[in-house]
């Protein structure tokens, strides 16, 4: 195949591993060789590349004039000093960090690189826990764990209720629109006098806290994840050590995903940084109404390195099919597309791998990887060319990766120094989240691609903590199970939750996609009952067969931590609170679509 040169190994790793195996089952790998020298301190990268490429710019976002705004590496370094002298000036330190409620922005980047370069920890949260938790309660609760010393918000007058709630006389607000009467701009934190910033970069080290990125929360109040100087900069070189081609190709990245989530806010934003390239954001989203700004970048801005979820990916490869012209700009500068938050459909894999390779004449590498907020997050990667979606990859180099034997599955832990060390403030959720070795618990199972060669890479088997046991002593997969009924429901069905536990069979409640709620109440019945009883006839036993289905009308709740702000479902928590639903749907068949 014409593909060989996307997989020299001057671009990506060729890992070796040594295994060791307990007699319990359990097993150990881990890459030869010791993770690379690294810079220890994301303010030493700022200061390399505006030493070393002043005028390159770091990060862009379009203007209300449609043309980009861009902040250079000099730049930023100036910003970064003024604006960190300001905040230590407010009286913001180790214990009175930044937090954050906006969307990305460059005043949001500034403002993070600030706290970074003078060591004030700082804390971007989903604008959902403001803007839809009901009395901005989710909010209130990382407020009362983190006391912030100060609080900004891009946009004053859309924040204007939960700065009211959050805010109070300790606390300052900043804004990049002065929308709140006595806020602090952006603009003017940017021209202080950059006085006591020598003493505070001085005094940073690998264990300074760089920010707080917060779980979602699905087990009551959201967890503030510590994130240090040393596990970003070392989860960084473990990128490096993977994608090689970023130690001589400075990445050039457009991305929309948001900052306070660890993919975005750790791996993509500070890829960038630390390998001196260039941050264009994207002011799209992969919904209907908002993707129309993403294709308009795309014919833009070439990337080397692109990251959207599947469903972005559908959305993409369509107009990619029928547009020649992005096609080519697309691809013209690309060395890797990922993918994660979700499983890919094997159609969508194999269009993008088809496009990519008409136009460029060889295969451009599409891949995936696992990891979590805990683990800053990158974890697991994987760079050989697949026929299909789903490898997770292989641990990074400088981690040594834990399979336990649970319950007819191998458990996930991880241990390293892109491990957090724990949960600000919660000791106690900190000790539960490390094994007696000092293993992370991640929670997911894996299963390898090749049972006789594990370098071969692994497949997600669920989260541990989801699955169940049926009355017959039989356990069930969640994640797979429902993502498998999900599909066979073609379309009808957004969601599910799978229950059944202690059950002598699986049930399903469903959450109706808005194309279904078009359709007349009697067609809608008969295509959910014929689409349930399909996917039944289609599972391979009774782990897998769903035999009872209900619809629900009330939509999953993000205080009640049902739903995250990324819109994933919390199976546990649903399957609790819909206890007597649950119970029902087994005692009658009213309402009920029975396979």
């Amino acid at each position: 195949m014409a593909s060989q040169d996307m997989r020299s190994t001057d671009r990506f790793w060729s890992p070796e591993f040594t295994y060791e195996e307990r007699n319990d089952g359990t097993v150990y790998m881990r890459q030869v060789g010791d993770l690379p020298d690294h810079l220890p301190l994301l303010a030493d990268y700022l200061d390399k590349w505006a030493d070393e490429a002043p005028e390159r710019t770091w990060i862009a976002r379009r203007g209300e004039d449609g043309h980009w705004i861009q902040i250079s590496y000099s730049e930023a370094r100036q910003q970064a000093r003024a604006a960190g002298a300001a905040l230590l000036a407010m009286g913001l330190g180790p214990d009175r960090p930044l937090l954050i409620l906006s969307e990305n922005s460059l005043e949001h980047a500034i403002l993070g690189i600030a706290c970074a370069y003078v060591g004030i920890p700082y804390a971007p949260i989903s604008p959902a826990y403001s803007l839809v938790s009901k009395g901005a309660e989710k909010a209130k609760a990382i407020v009362e764990t983190l006391t912030p010393g100060a609080i900004f918000a891009d946009d004053g007058a859309m924040f204007a209720d939960a700065l009211s709630v959050l805010a109070d006389g300790d606390c300052r607000v900043i804004n990049a629109r002065k929308h709140v009467p006595g806020a602090e701009s952006v603009a003017d934190l940017v021209m202080h006098a950059p006085e006591g910033v020598e003493v505070a970069r001085a005094s940073l080290t690998p264990e300074t806290v760089v920010k707080y990125l917060f779980t979602s929360g699905s087990t009551g109040s959201p967890k503030a994840v510590i994130n240090t100087n040393r596990m970003i900069c070392a989860m960084q070189a473990m990128v490096r050590d993977c994608y090689r081609f970023l130690e001589t190709e400075p990445p050039v990245v457009l991305n929309w995903a948001p900052w306070n989530h660890t993919a975005a806010g750790n791996k993509i934003s500070y890829l960038v940084l630390t390998n001196g390239g260039t941050y264009y954001i994207d002011d799209g989203r992969p919904v209907p109404g908002e993707f129309d700004e993403t294709l308009r970048n795309l014919r833009e801005i070439s990337c080397t390195w692109y990251f959207n979820v599947p469903i972005g990916y559908d959305m993409l490869v369509r107009e990619l099919a029928k547009d020649p012209a992005l096609a080519k700009t697309f691809y013209s500068r690309l060395n890797m597309l990922f993918y994660a938050g979700a499983g890919m459909a094997q159609h969508i894999w194999d269009q993008l791998m088809k496009i990519g390779r008409d136009v460029t004449g060889h295969d451009v590498l599409l891949a995936t990887g696992l990891g979590a907020t805990e683990t800053a997050p990158f974890a697991l990667a994987w760079t050989e060319l697949e026929r299909t979606a789903g490898n997770l990859g292989v641990p990074s180099r400088g981690l040594t990766m834990k399979l336990v034997p649970v319950d007819g599955k191998l458990e996930l832990r991880l241990k390293g120094p892109s491990i957090t060390p724990g949960y600000y403030r919660e000791p106690a959720k900190t000790a539960e989240m490390f094994d007696d070795e000092g293993f992370y618990c991640m929670g997911d199972a894996l299963r390898p691609v090749d049972p006789g060669d594990w370098s071969r890479g692994f497949y997600f088997d669920g989260r541990v903590a989801e699955n169940f046991k049926l009355s017959t002593g039989t356990w069930v997969s969640v994640g797979a199970v429902r993502a498998k009924l999900v599909d066979a429901m073609g379309g009808l069905v957004r969601d599910a939750v799978i229950v059944g536990e202690n059950q002598n069979q699986l049930g399903a409640l469903l959450w109706l996609s808005q194309s279904a709620h078009q359709m007349a109440p009697d067609d809608l019945n008969q295509a959910l009952a014929e689409r349930v009883a399909a996917a039944a006839k289609e599972a391979t036993g009774s782990a897998s067969r769903i035999r009872r289905a209900r619809l629900l009308a009330h939509e999953p709740s993000l205080d009640r931590g049902e739903v995250t702000e990324k819109g994933s479902l919390n199976q546990r928590a649903l399957r609790t609170h819909y206890a007597d639903e649950i119970a029902e749907m087994y005692q009658s068949d009213d309402g009920v679509f029975i396979a």
